[in-house]
């Protein structure tokens, strides 16, 4: 680490010992990299867990992680602390477009009469809830269709949120108008500036915790759809072959993956073509 670097980390802030041991437990937990660049983050968010545990500073929380076994209790809160939850409804809509246009034809001419979905970094539920909005009128025009979403994430925090379905009234605002007076109900308490998810919408998504770096995810029966946007820039490209390998292991035939606008997979072998920006179908 070099002295300007050094200078960051004050007697009360985290040494560079501390630092290259929590991105090194946070890199093999998670798959994120701490790049030395993000040491005042790391340091400003783990300032809260301090206050939370009652520890009086970073070495002995360090020491209570790596040296004492307290890494075992506190990987839950030490992940949700770093983690980003960036999400907006209907964020890259065109992705949501060609779901309802194209995809969702398809696979209902092919013969799929329950389609499952996952939505597998949901942060606090925009994601799946803005598929579910998609899947629900689109089966509302389709006989003998049902669905089910899956919407995973690492931090329990955002999962608790997401299962609430409660948001400001702002974040909505990207909801057409007319699906907004379908599956969105604004509050019963007078001034508060909120909205929350339709129960019927709800009923339909289920959460879980669940860890990309994991060697196999145990989602079930294959996924017809797989939503995976925005969180493969954090890992290396080693991590991101990995987790889109077992990705398209989790395919049905068909099935499709959809990536964030600003990811790509090139360079990557997988059991897929590019079907449209960003959106791949399963050989």
């Amino acid at each position: 680490m070099g002295a300007a670097l050094r200078a960051q980390a004050t007697e009360e802030g985290l040494t560079s010992r501390n630092f290259d041991a929590l991105s090194r437990y946070i890199y093999d937990y998670s798959g994120i990299k701490m790049p030395v660049t993000k040491l005042t983050m790391l340091e400003g968010r783990l300032r809260r867990r301090l206050r939370a545990t009652g520890i009086a500073n970073f070495n002995d929380y360090c020491d209570y992680l790596f040296k004492h076994g307290g890494i075992d209790k506190e990987a839950i809160f030490l992940i949700d602390a770093v983690t980003t939850n960036k999400t907006d409804f209907f964020r890259e809509p065109k992705h949501f477009d060609y779901m309802a246009q194209i995809a969702l034809p398809e696979l209902v001419a092919a013969g799929h009469k329950r389609l499952r979905l996952w939505s597998a970094a949901c942060s606090i539920g925009a994601e799946p809830y803005t598929m579910a909005m998609v899947m629900q009128d689109f089966i509302e025009g389709t006989a003998g269709l049902d669905y089910r979403i899956l919407a995973t994430d690492l931090s329990t925090d955002v999962l608790q949120a997401a299962r609430r379905g409660v948001y400001p009234r702002d974040m909505v605002l990207p909801v057409p108008a007319d699906m907004q007076r379908r599956h969105v109900m604004a509050s019963r308490h007078a001034g508060r500036s909120e909205v929350r998810i339709h129960p019927r919408l709800r009923s339909t998504v289920g959460f879980a915790r669940l860890n990309l770096m994991d060697s196999a995810y145990k989602v079930g029966d294959p996924m017809h759809m797989i939503f995976c946007r925005n969180v493969l820039i954090y890992f290396d490209k080693p991590t991101q072959a990995k987790v889109l390998s077992r990705l398209c292991d989790c395919l049905t035939p068909g099935g499709l993956l959809y990536v964030g606008h600003s990811e790509t997979v090139t360079g990557i072998t997988l059991p897929v073509r590019q079907v449209a920006n960003t959106i791949f179908k399963k050989l």
